[in-house]
């Protein structure tokens, strides 16, 4: 039996598909279908939010047997052979395992030859930014004006290493990190489709840790699937991230605003025992902190927006806490995680950071 990993199964094949990017979707769906076709394309933004699909979609939109279009069929032996990998007029070339002049010059020699089968020869170039110098020198000619029969899609997760001569030949487009609600609404539908049981909360915490990755989120989501025997927990994706239960984040937030240093040192230890990244219990904490803040300033966006769970604590919560401990808490866990690098351990930059906190902020009045 053939495995197929999430990510792949659900590589979108069309343009309509993809997630998010709606401006860069429609920029390049419009001039395929105006006939304003550039010879070179680059894509930069972070990892796995869809640099390598839209080119591909686009080598099987210039290439699709049905002509040139925004849509192509994906039923034609080009399309096909273009979603599996195998077409030879498509070269997907890996720019970090190909850095010297040498391996450019060896693709740039080939260029001047026609394609097989197809329309156009598409040279689909990821990480471009790790080409050398001379490389990029021996590129720039090329791309400024290739034969009518080549293309380049390049990809990058580092624009600021892209000379600015490579980026002024080609229709650059930057694209976006995936929103969480985006993130969230696609693994619901991909757990629909494939008859898992999950729940909400399990899936927020993906989408959040996700960081904006769609394929990251899809990792997430089959480790999460695998780590519940084909079914997704809430206790099984806090282990998984390394998170601290919720209830074990708010309960310290309540301590710190309450000055409560035997019960922050009673819960650390529990924390501890559980096993988790100690970044996490700050980033938990800072959550509650945004939400009791947000609660005393708009309570009525606040109550939309924020799960049932806690609700009326962090209500009773922010009547009862002064907004400038609420303020001044954040910016000292803040400040705490950006120096747990430095710290002995992370456990005792965590705990420094809350001791920290109670001896600045001042008691109710």
């Amino acid at each position: 039996m053939n495995y197929q990993i999430l990510a792949r199964k659900w590589r979108p094949q069309y343009f309509k598909d993809v997630i998010g990017q709606k401006h860069i979707i429609t920029a390049i769906t419009n001039g395929l279908s105006l006939g304003r076709i550039h010879h070179a394309w680059l894509l930069s933004g972070t990892r796995g939010i869809g640099k390598t699909t839209i080119a591909r979609l686009l080598a099987k939109s210039l290439n699709c047997q049905n002509g040139i279009t925004s849509n192509s069929c994906g039923k034609c032996i080009i399309c096909k052979e273009i979603e599996k990998g195998y077409c030879l007029d498509v070269l997907e070339i890996d720019g970090a395992s190909r850095t010297k002049v040498e391996d450019m010059r060896e693709i740039l020699d080939n260029i001047h030859y026609a394609p097989t089968k197809s329309r156009f020869k598409v040279y689909i170039i990821d990480e471009v930014h790790m080409l050398s110098r001379h490389s990029f020198n021996a590129l720039l000619k090329t791309l400024e004006e290739p034969p009518e029969h080549i293309k380049f899609v390049l990809a990058t997760t580092d624009i600021d290493r892209i000379p600015k001569t490579i980026i002024s030949r080609c229709l650059y487009f930057k694209l976006q990190m995936i929103s969480e609600e985006k993130i969230f609404n696609f693994l619901k539908y991909i757990l629909i489709k494939e008859s898992i049981n999950t729940d909400v909360y399990s899936l927020k915490k993906i989408s959040y840790h996700a960081k904006g990755s769609i394929r990251d989120a899809l990792n997430l989501l089959e480790h999460a699937i695998n780590l519940g025997n084909g079914q997704i927990c809430i206790k099984n994706v806090i282990e998984m991230l390394g998170i601290p239960p919720e209830k074990y984040s708010f309960l310290l937030t309540d301590a710190v605003l309450k000055k409560d240093s035997k019960k922050i040192m009673l819960l650390l230890n529990k924390i501890s025992s559980i096993g988790v990244e100690w970044e996490e219990v700050l980033i938990e904490m800072l959550r509650f902190l945004y939400h009791i803040s947000v609660s005393q300033s708009f309570p009525l966006i606040w109550e939309k927006f924020f799960t049932e769970k806690y609700k009326f604590y962090i209500q009773k919560i922010s009547k009862n806490i002064n907004k400038k401990n609420v303020q001044l808490c954040y910016q000292i866990l803040l400040n705490g995680r950006k120096e747990l690098k430095f710290a002995p351990s992370q456990k005792i930059g965590v705990e420094m950071s809350l001791l920290r906190a109670i001896t600045t902020i001042k008691k109710n009045e």
